[in-house]
């Protein structure tokens, strides 16, 4: 769905952040900080995100914590309209009980991670027609999630990845209705047992038939996914001291 194509019907009123995880794939560095306040060449990582969302009017903003959570209460002080929400599962849930926590905040809203870098703050652009997540085309192969897009709705989406498809992005906007719904499924697929899933999980597996999902068009350049050492190393040369 190509941006010009969107007939705005939903705005983003606020955001969740999620910033609970440990963080193994970037340790040792993360056994001293949690992922998302890593400086990468001069800025904290969460700190583009924030920038991004004050960019585009997003100012109500949410930050799940858990692992370090002390130092995220540090760097929230004195930021005006950001507030704190402690998630006591994060070490032996997965990331569906980051977004459970945070469940009663999902009306009109955009949810992302705080582990990676904004670089063009339009792809969080709050204007919406359908709920559904950032995606770039990926023409040859991928492991990440694909999904299969046709007439600006997703039809399926692929765990294991493949070719010619919308790779998923950890970007997604829902509106009020299918907020509320999410939540809902959230209650009921996490207080039944069913907590190692990810939260995107919920609503592109789960309970699929009950959404009509579209997807917000961006460029593989507008932000960086930081995966593990090896990658922040090949951003930021400084962080060469960390590896084994």
């Amino acid at each position: 769905m190509l941006k010009e194509e969107i007939i705005d019907t939903h705005t983003v009123k606020r955001a969740i952040i999620m910033a609970a995880g440990i963080g193994k794939r970037m340790q040792p560095l993360t056994f001293e900080i949690p992922k998302p306040l890593i400086n990468v060449n001069g800025t904290r990582m969460i700190d583009t995100v924030i920038s991004g969302l004050r960019t585009n009017g997003i100012n109500e903003i949410y930050v799940v914590v858990g692992y370090m959570k002390e130092q995220f209460y540090d760097w929230a002080r004195g930021k005006p309209d950001i507030y704190i929400i402690e998630n006591p599962y994060y070490d032996y849930c997965n990331n569906i009980s980051s977004l459970y926590v945070a469940r009663e905040h999902l009306e009109d809203c955009i949810i992302l991670d705080g582990d990676q870098i904004i670089y063009n703050s339009l792809i969080l652009d709050p204007h919406f027609k359908l709920s559904g997540y950032n995606a770039v085309w990926c023409e040859g192969d991928t492991d990440e999630w694909l999904m299969d897009v046709e007439d600006g709705i997703v039809k399926s989406c692929s765990r294991s990845g493949g070719t010619r498809g919308w790779q998923l992005y950890s970007i997604s906007r829902w509106s009020a209705e299918d907020g509320e719904k999410l939540r809902r499924h959230l209650e009921q697929e996490f207080e039944s047992g069913n907590n190692n899933i990810y939260w995107d999980d919920v609503a592109m597996f789960c309970h699929f038939s009950d959404y009509t999902l579209g997807i917000y068009e961006m460029h593989k350049e507008d932000l960086i996914e930081i995966d593990d050492l090896d990658e922040l190393i090949q951003i930021d040369s400084s962080y060469d001291k960390f590896k084994k």
